[in-house]
């Protein structure tokens, strides 16, 4: 049987420590995906196939790892793919209940569907996507913060707001 996990998430911008929970799940799942969840409720600064077309850059070393998105709960979609794993990564103490309560929920609405969580490294413990996009959109510099292949995606994408904001 095929160890198959789901690391969803926004990803808008995916950043160095989503990377570090790509590269590190792959080790632990025979396949790994990597699920963009579609929220009409948010307003993203990088498109669903923008953030997409980022996450295959950072996964393309990873034979076992793909990219999808989902919309709808992240348990129905994960039956759909056949995963018994969700894989989340965890900051600080803040993200744990955050984290733990949602996957209480999950659990209650797929309970043969576990959740995995993965400490990331401390170097990255600072740096949220939310983080990312104020810098960026302040005109600050994030090549120490995003992956070399989301750093256009992300420049383009602040661009288009700007400009649509002027």
């Amino acid at each position: 049987m095929k160890l198959l996990a789901i690391y969803p998430g926004t990803f808008d911008p995916p950043t160095l420590g989503h990377a570090d929970i790509i590269e590190r799940a792959h080790q632990l799942f025979d396949e790994v995906i990597v699920a963009v969840g579609r929220n009409t409720s948010k307003s993203p600064l990088l498109t669903v196939d923008e953030r997409i077309e980022a996450l295959k850059g950072i996964s393309k070393p990873f034979a076992n790892v793909t990219v999808d998105s989902f919309e709808g709960l992240l348990m129905d979609y994960a039956k759909s793919k056949g995963a018994r794993s969700v894989v989340r990564g965890l900051r600080a103490v803040a993200d744990f209940e955050y984290e733990f309560q949602i996957a209480m929920v999950n659990r209650k609405l797929n309970p043969d569907v576990d959740s995995v969580f993965l400490m990331t490294r401390w170097e990255y413990s600072y740096l949220s996507s939310s983080v990312v996009r104020e810098v960026a959109l302040l005109g600050g510099e994030t090549k120490d913060l995003v992956p070399q292949s989301v750093q256009e995606i992300l420049s383009n994408a602040v661009r288009r707001k700007l400009s649509s904001v002027d």
